[in-house]
């Protein structure tokens, strides 16, 4: 009995032993293919959100207790716009993330979703060419603009029956610009970010 009582601990512990090493095997063939699909995906969004530059400089910047990453783009040494990283945690999924393209002066140039986990047909409309979250930003500068969704008492239209999607995206937004003030020299620290995203995730409620 004792003898076979070890005979199975001994098997347990070998299965364990094995299942152990081809997970962090699986992790050490899988994890530089992932960082490199990462870096290809940013650098492709920082072409979609930017005018044509040269190269880009990057730093991190606090916003929201959230660490923000802005690339300050350049030609011949003169800047020609900001792209932002920015994220929202108050998806009706999730994270949402979003890469915001400013020009010099604030305005908008573009936004490319780089990630979302929203409900299908309805937040991940976040996604689609000329929706209306992006319209409501694109070729705006958002210092003149309310950046809350309509239904908050803002200026940016929502996605139909997607309303917390729409709001973390603007709450995304929002962020972005706090972060390109920093990066672009207009003040030495971001401010706070109070939105209909952050307020929702206070109390609580449903989505969509």
């Amino acid at each position: 009995m004792e003898s076979s009582l070890k005979n199975m601990v001994l098997v347990l512990f070998t299965i364990t032993l094995i299942s152990s090493a081809a997970v962090g095997g699986v992790y050490l063939i899988t994890k530089e293919p992932i960082e490199q699909a990462k870096v290809a995906a940013v650098n492709q969004a920082l072409m979609q959100v930017l005018p044509k530059y040269e190269q880009t400089t990057s730093q991190t910047i606090e916003v929201a207790t959230l660490p923000i990453v802005a690339h300050t783009a350049t030609v011949a040494d003169k800047t020609v716009g900001y792209a932002v990283e920015s994220m929202s945690k108050n998806g009706f999924g999730g994270t949402i993330r979003l890469m915001v393209g400013f020009d010099t002066e604030g305005t908008i140039l573009n936004i490319n979703v780089l990630e979302q986990k929203e409900t299908p047909g309805l937040g991940t409309k976040m996604t689609d060419e000329g929706n209306p979250l992006l319209t409501s930003f694109k070729d705006k500068n958002v210092s003149q603009i309310n950046m809350t969704v309509k239904k908050d008492g803002g200026d940016i239209d929502a996605l139909t029956a997607a309303t917390i999607s729409s709001r973390a995206y603007a709450e995304a937004v929002a962020i972005a610009y706090e972060a390109f003030k920093v990066a672009s020299g207009a003040q030495s620290v971001a401010g706070d970010v109070a939105t209909g995203a952050s307020k929702q995730a206070e109390k609580g409620g449903y989505n969509e």
